[in-house]
């Protein structure tokens, strides 16, 4: 995946975030506002100077989500020793969060995005097909934001196999 180097936000009026698909790497990464599965609070402004990792998924507990969640679990002490604060973002809700995180000893927070507007800022809710039925739901996406608030790497259309380990590998 392409990466770029951060030069951060200094001086320079920052342009505003592009929404939806078109988000490339170097854009300036959507803001978001969401509380976790304990109603924390988190903005990723409150995160500038940090590398936030935001990786969205389609639900809570499904086979898929679970490995997903797992490996990033288990990959936690590399990413946060690289500095990298993890987050996980559905659209289910703050309780049922908490029930995912609490049965898989997940180490970071899961933010809910109900009303979907960061899963539609960083274009991740779509169209989606399952056994030739369509639907719309969340794209499994990651997006990697350096400290200066810039995407620096991002990940589409996610396959859950190795993922989280390629992801550290180029990180």
């Amino acid at each position: 995946m392409p990466t770029t180097k951060d030069p951060g936000l200094q001086g320079a009026k920052a342009a505003p975030p592009p929404k939806g698909p078109d988000i490339q790497v170097g854009d300036t990464a959507p803001p978001f506002d969401a509380v976790d599965q304990d109603g924390k609070r988190h903005r990723l402004s409150d995160y500038l100077g940090k590398t936030v990792v935001l990786y969205f998924y389609p639900k809570d507990d499904t086979p898929g989500c679970t490995q997903e969640a797992c490996d990033f679990k288990a990959f936690y002490p590399k990413l946060k020793k690289k500095g990298a604060v993890i987050f996980g973002v559905s659209a289910d809700s703050a309780k049922s969060h908490l029930a995912f995180k609490k049965k898989h000893g997940l180490p970071f927070s899961l933010l809910a995005d109900e009303d979907k507007k960061i899963c539609k800022a960083y274009g991740v809710w779509g169209e989606k097909s399952l056994y030739g039925r369509k639907f719309m739901g969340i794209v499994r996406s990651t997006f990697v934001i350096g400290e200066g608030g810039k995407i620096t790497r991002m990940q589409r259309k996610v396959s859950v196999a190795g993922h989280v380990k390629a992801l550290l590998d180029g990180a």
